[in-house]
């Protein structure tokens, strides 16, 4: 099971639940802090980076290809109106789309993606869930991995999974252990 990390400042230390996600073997840490201006992003990012280097741990950084650049960090994870993933492809090693339909889901693995992001699974402040039925149509009709996020808990892991996710992306099912 992939585990995806996505910091959130505003509902925690991002800092010290990175380095616990990384001591726990966390897949990748997803930094989306999309109100910070560029130069405090990318402190925060270099951070982040040196506290997974070493580690199976991949970092990525959320919209801003800049960034990843200057920072030499795995990739660029982008929302679904982001970047044109085909454009960001080239210039990096890691690229994730979140994608909230199938047909979203398709552009994204034509464009390059890596593996998608999909939800909101369940119910999340000020979103409405889409449900597992979306998220095994999804999972069946691409070849890439499918993250499954939005309102996930440790005990509802196994359904995602069980509906064809390859694994669990969240904030607070990570930064609030």
């Amino acid at each position: 099971m992939i585990r995806y990390y996505v910091t959130d400042r505003r509902q925690g230390d991002v800092l010290t639940a990175a380095a616990r996600a990384v001591r726990e073997g966390v897949d990748m840490i997803q930094v989306r802090e999309k109100d910070l201006p560029g130069g405090e992003l990318f402190a925060l990012v270099c951070r982040i980076r040196d506290l997974a280097g070493g580690t199976k741990t991949r970092v990525l950084v959320n919209d801003r290809l800049d960034v990843a650049l200057a920072a030499g960090i795995d990739g660029v994870h982008l929302p679904a109106n982001g970047l044109p993933a085909a454009s960001v492809r080239p210039f990096v090693k890691l690229l994730g789309v979140s994608v909230h339909t199938l047909e979203e889901a398709i552009a994204a693995e034509s464009a390059g993606a890596d593996f998608i992001v999909f939800g909101p699974i369940f119910e999340t402040p000020g979103k409405t869930a889409v449900g597992l039925e979306p998220l095994r149509k999804v999972a069946a009709s691409v070849k890439i991995p499918v993250l499954a996020i939005g309102g996930i808990k440790l005990e509802g892991a196994g359904d995602v999974l069980a509906a064809g996710a390859a694994g669990v992306a969240g904030i607070r099912i990570f930064q609030s252990v």
